[in-house]
Order: structure tokens, then C-alpha cells, then sequence
């Protein structure tokens, strides 16, 4: 499968298509999930608790870590050493942002002397997977909540957002299959997706190159992600699950081979 080729960019398209723009009113009943996740709280609390172990959450595109903040105090709850990424809005361009977070990640591997959780939503999740695949040997699993893995932001309800603001969406969708061909992601990861998802494409969220991926259906909205209590049972169990495998990380530095694909990256036009 050569990036560039065009039978198989027509393929894809046959397959996976955008959700229409008119079908994102639908992205309101998300907000019922804040009520449905007080309701659910007692039996949540009562989930597994962790013993510090490091989370670090990445907020979608746009938004910064006050749209996390319910799911990182949660996680403080249950007892895990969960934090915000700390860098502001998430703009989405994934050169300028992905040597920062693996700053970040380091740090926080180096401090807890343990391997990271990654949580990512939406964009977030992207960016978790290129930090998992970037520096594999700080991140113990990645969990994703409405990510696409196919085509960036293709196959979305915001593409043509991005096409206004001047980026090639082609190219960011042959840069997004490049990474996926070049090196697979080798940490375990649980890809969270929603049918009734109406910002991202479901089908998009369906990773069939990674080794040792799970996919788990939920029905919530895209915005819904962040509050449902059954995705937040889905994250506890997960983090419980992996909690007594966690091995100290031998060495936070990063290695010379990460900059060679960022040097790929930059050359897409953002």
C-alpha cells in the first residue's frame, strides 16, 4: 500500500465519508450525559482504585484542559496521578505540538519513574498515538475517545474548517497513512468510538493496523465523550486492568531516531 496512490485514495472515499454539517445539532445530546454521570457516580467512585500511577490526559482540537477537567478529577479519585497536557488551546498542528507533549511526557515518566497512561480525545487521541509511537518506551497503553485514525480531519464535520484556514486536507490524510505504514504503534490501545458520533466518521475510528488495539462501542455523542459515564467505567477498568504490569522506565531521553520522521511531517503544508 503506497501513500499517494490514487485507486486507493478512491477506495477510502468510497468507504468513509464525512458526517454532513447539518447532522451536528444532533451533537446537543451530549449534554445529557453530565446528568446521566451524577446519576452513575456512586457505582463509578466505586470503581478500582489506582496507586498513583501517571494518566496524562490530551484535550480535542480546539479546546484546552478545562474540557478534561471532569475525567482528570475523577481520575485523581479513584487515585491515579492524572494531569492535563499544560499547554493551552489545542491548535491541531501536530509539528508544533508533538515535541512540546513529548517534553511533557518525559518529564512525567522521569518524575513518576513509571510508564504513562495516555488518554486522548478526538485530536487528543491522534496526538496520543504519535507520542506512543514516537517514544513507546514511556507510555504503558493509549486510550482514545472518538479519534479517527484514517484521514486526520478527512472524514469529519470540521474538514472544512481546516480547508479554510488554508490546510491541505489531502496531503494531512496521505501524512496521516505515511506514519501509520512507516511504524506501527506497538503499545497496546483501546479505541473508543460512537455510531451516533456526528463531528467524526466511525468508521474512521476503526484501526486495522495496529497489533494490539480494542475497539469498544459506546453510544454517546462526540462532545458526549468527556462525560459518559460508561466511557469513564471503560477507562477505570482499563487502568486497573494494566495497573500491577507497570514496569520503571529505563531511560526518559529521547532517542535521535524521533526527529527523522517530524522532519517528514514539516514538509506537509499547514
Amino acid at each position: 500500500m503506497t501513500i499517494g496512490d490514487g485507486d486507493l485514495t478512491k477506495r477510502m472515499d468510497e468507504i468513509l465519508q464525512a458526517p454532513a454539517s447539518s447532522r451536528t445539532i444532533r451533537e446537543v445530546r451530549g449534554l445529557i450525559e453530565l446528568p446521566r454521570l451524577l446519576l452513575r457516580f456512586p457505582a463509578l467512585a466505586r470503581q478500582p482504585r489506582g496507586n498513583r500511577e501517571p494518566v496524562l490526559i490530551l484535550p480535542p482540537h480546539g479546546t484546552g484542559d478545562s474540557s478534561t477537567m471532569v475525567l482528570k478529577a475523577y481520575l485523581r479519585l479513584l487515585g491515579y496521578r492524572a494531569r492535563g497536557w499544560g499547554l493551552g488551546r489545542n491548535h491541531g498542528r501536530l509539528t508544533e505540538l508533538l515535541p512540546r507533549v513529548l517534553k511533557r511526557l518525559a518529564s512525567f515518566a522521569r518524575r513518576s519513574n513509571q510508564k504513562v497512561t495516555l488518554i486522548g480525545w478526538s485530536f487528543g487521541g491522534y496526538l496520543a498515538r504519535e507520542l506512543a509511537r514516537e517514544r513507546p518506551d514511556l507510555v504503558r497503553q493509549v486510550i482514545t475517545l472518538g479519534t479517527p485514525v484514517v484521514g486526520g480531519p478527512k472524514y469529519t464535520a470540521v474538514a472544512e474548517i481546516y480547508r479554510r484556514r488554508g490546510m491541505d486536507i489531502e496531503a494531512i490524510a496521505e501524512e496521516v497513512e505515511w506514519r501509520n505504514q512507516a511504524a506501527l504503534v506497538q503499545i497496546p490501545v483501546i479505541a473508543i468510538y460512537s455510531r451516533t458520533d456526528a463531528i467524526v466518521a466511525w468508521k474512521a475510528c476503526i484501526d486495522r493496523q495496529t497489533p494490539n488495539v480494542e475497539h469498544i462501542e459506546v453510544k454517546t455523542t462526540h462532545l458526549g465523550f468527556g462525560f459518559s459515564p460508561d466511557v469513564y467505567k471503560i477507562i477505570a477498568l482499563a487502568l486497573a486492568e494494566t495497573a500491577d504490569k507497570q514496569p520503571a522506565i529505563a531511560d526518559p531521553k529521547p532517542k535521535r531516531r524521533h526527529g527523522i520522521r517530524l522532519l517528514r511531517r514539516d514538509r506537509i503544508k499547514a
